[in-house]
């Protein structure tokens, strides 16, 4: 006999009903939770990624970019631009330097426009300046524009590595007159001084990249106010206590006796004029850097919008205090203003004061070294991870730094950069001339990388037509530019031949 089927009441049937169903429910919520929670974690993954896929997005604003540029530009530079309007003269001299900064501000907005192809905000990025040059140009253009990049981020590293020694050395000798006098002429020699910022550019140069020498370059910012602070301040007490301003409307005179005896011919007054020119262009370069500048930016609003403000900043901030050093310096010691205002010991008193602008400059230029070395680095290892994609030679290693940080260590990255650097130091040792190496730097630099490609770039990335009103007036502007160029290049150059008749080599003193 079958037993008897059971069926439930009503009431209790219904309740199993809504309990099923509610499992459903939760079950359903559940499984909804977990694709939401996936999709959540997918859009921070995404939103960790720039739009060309780099992680971690970029984060640089406009005063971080003002901060590179102003840690490329002012410190060093601006410490020769009283010696430069000694040999223009009150009426030229300042002009000069305000035509450079128009031009400087003008060309790199141009280059600015230049680092995305296609929409400004969307479009391609170009994350070098060989980059933007190849996109926009192609072709042979490219192998020149970075041969000569590289070669004038490679001059750049030299001539810090002299202005670092010099203030160094300048230390020692204000401690010196300090205790012997002023009579006393307290030789030193640069050498040991250019080893040691040899030394110390050894370990900052192990910085991976250009995103990570941020905080560096806040400080050297900072620093390179100092110095060109004191320089001001030392200026303008100097012109108190002379109760004049020194100088004439035309700059030295030929026949004009240096302290160091020396008469000015009328040869060297046009060689000392065109080196003028070299030093102002020097001290207002930055745009071999531009583009990688820009890579560090974060987006919206679009780059070159950020940029073009970062450079107005930074162009506005660098002209002022370019000018007050510049002219008070002059004013401070008219002719006999040194190449090196806080070297060249027209200011041997307060000592203490001249040590601490010379320390700025110091820590300015180990953290300007990085701003500027830091995409040649960066072009030679991306060169090495092509040729060799399954790992760089030497392999990397991570090494616990007191027990807490963990840094990863590349030993093909160690092995060339200090290589780099221990040739910058030893090419320094070789041609410490400070104010010859800034005019050929400013002259060989500024007309190809800060003129000629932006505009190329700019007509060629907008599409302007030939021989239009726009068209005319950049070519014109690149062919002037290039004119000021080779004239610098020559007077540096003569300066250059001139030092070497009497320098012995690794036996500078100064």
């Amino acid at each position: 006999m079958l037993p008897r089927s059971r069926t439930l009441p009503p009431r209790i049937h219904d309740a199993v009903v809504v309990v099923e169903s509610e499992r459903d429910v939760r079950r359903y919520q559940q499984v909804e939770r977990q694709v939401q929670v996936g999709e959540t974690k997918k859009m921070v993954v995404m939103s960790e990624e720039d739009d060309d896929g780099r992680a971690p997005r970029r984060t640089g604003t406009v005063w971080t970019a003002a901060s590179h540029i102003i840690t490329a530009v002012i410190g060093s530079g601006v410490l020769s631009l009283a010696w430069a309007i000694a040999q223009l003269g009150w009426v030229v001299g300042p002009a000069v330097m305000l035509l450079f900064a128009l031009v400087i501000y003008f060309t790199s907005n141009l280059l600015a426009d230049c680092y995305r192809t296609g929409d400004p905000a969307t479009g391609r990025r170009n994350y070098t300046y060989m980059d933007a040059v190849k996109a926009n140009l192609g072709g042979a253009k490219v192998k020149v524009c970075g041969c000569i990049q590289y070669l004038n981020l490679l001059g750049v590293a030299i001539g810090y590595t002299i202005a670092a020694s010099i203030s160094m050395m300048a230390m020692e000798r204000s401690n010196c007159f300090h205790a012997k006098g002023a009579k006393d002429p307290c030789h030193a020699s640069s050498n040991v001084y250019m080893i040691v910022f040899g030394i110390v550019q050894v370990f900052f140069s192990q910085i991976p990249d250009f995103d990570q020498v941020w905080w560096l370059s806040i400080l050297a910012a900072v620093m390179s106010f100092s110095s060109p602070a004191v320089g001001l301040g030392l200026g303008v007490a100097q012109v108190a206590e002379n109760r004049r301003l020194g100088g004439s409307a035309m700059g030295v005179a030929v026949g004009f006796v240096t302290k160091s005896g020396a008469v000015v011919s009328p040869a060297q007054k046009v060689w000392r004029n065109l080196q003028a020119l070299g030093d102002i262009a020097f001290a207002y370069s930055y745009s071999i850097i531009l583009i990688e500048i820009q890579d560090t930016l974060r987006s919206p609003p679009a780059e070159a919008q950020t940029m073009r403000k970062a450079t107005g900043i930074s162009v506005v901030v660098t002209s002022v205090f370019y000018l007050l050093c510049g002219c008070m310096g002059y004013a401070a010691f008219g002719d006999d203003a040194p190449g090196n205002l806080l070297t060249g010991f027209g200011f041997y008193n307060p000592y203490w004061l001249l040590d601490v602008a010379n320390m700025a400059i110091v820590v300015h230029l180990v953290g300007a070294y990085q701003v500027y070395c830091q995409p040649l680095f960066a072009f030679v290892e991306r060169r090495a991870e092509r040729r060799w994609p399954e790992g760089l030679p030497g392999g990397e290693y991570e090494v616990a730094v007191g027990g807490w940080v963990r840094w990863k260590v590349s030993v093909f990255r160690v092995a060339w950069r200090t290589c780099f650097v221990a040739v910058t130091t030893v090419v320094a040792m070789l041609l410490p001339f400070f104010n010859d190496v800034v005019g050929i730097l400013g002259a060989l630099g500024f007309w190809p990388l800060t003129v000629y490609f932006p505009v190329e770039m700019y007509i060629a990335h907008r599409r302007i037509r030939r021989w239009s009103t726009t068209w005319v007036g950049l070519q014109a502007l690149s062919l002037a530019c290039l004119l000021v160029s080779v004239a610098a290049a020559i007077g540096s150059i003569a300066g250059v031949v001139l030092d070497l008749k009497s320098y012995r080599p690794f036996r500078s003193t100064y």
